[in-house]
């Protein structure tokens, strides 16, 4: 279950709420800046009015905005989007496939996502598919020519630079990384 909150602005704000949520006896799966995800067990179903409470007490709030759904959304449709060009092998132009998939305009969806994101949707799209290219990399034996094509790159130079540029390692990094796990593997 995922809490959005308002007010988390510092390191204490997370340790304030490490420590309150499991007095409810919600554990916590994960907790940064501006978010709480509870791991899902019978006391999850707790009603929002206790939880709400104990924010409010501690400078808090629940965030209940609509946009933050399409935003959720948002990040789901490009995960499937990734994963159905790995799968298919076809190229999917993100715009319209969001578009398609939100029944909504592109071009509003980007300014929203924009606005409540702090980064534009376009960098999103690259740093998950970014994410997928060095899974690949350390999970199978792809090289980055097929990544590139099966996540739609033209040119797998183009990647490799994309690759370099968001993480500061080259593909030849995560694949020694590879090549070491194997080989501790197999001893």
């Amino acid at each position: 279950m995922k809490l959005l909150i308002k007010g988390m602005v510092c390191n204490r704000c997370i340790h304030v709420l490490s420590e309150e949520f499991p007095k409810l006896g919600l554990e916590i799966s994960n907790i940064r800046l501006g978010e709480v995800i509870l791991k899902e067990t019978d006391k999850t179903n707790i009603e929002d009015q206790v939880i709400r409470a104990m924010l409010q007490k501690n400078g808090f709030d629940l965030f209940y905005n609509k946009d933050l759904k399409i935003i959720e959304l948002i990040k789901n449709t490009v995960e499937n989007g990734i994963q159905k060009q790995l799968d298919t092998g076809e190229t999917v132009k993100f715009s319209t496939f969001i578009s398609n998939e939100l029944h909504k305009d592109y071009d509003s969806l980007s300014s929203l996502f924009s606005s409540l994101e702090g980064y534009t949707l376009e960098k999103f799209i690259i740093s998950k598919k970014i994410e997928k290219v060095k899974e690949l990399l350390l999970y199978t034996d792809q090289s980055l020519s097929d990544i590139a094509y099966a996540l739609g790159y033209g040119n797998p130079a183009y990647l490799s630079n994309q690759l370099r540029k968001y993480t500061s390692f080259t593909s030849s990094h995560y694949k020694k990384i590879r090549r070491d796990k194997m080989a501790i593997l197999s001893e």
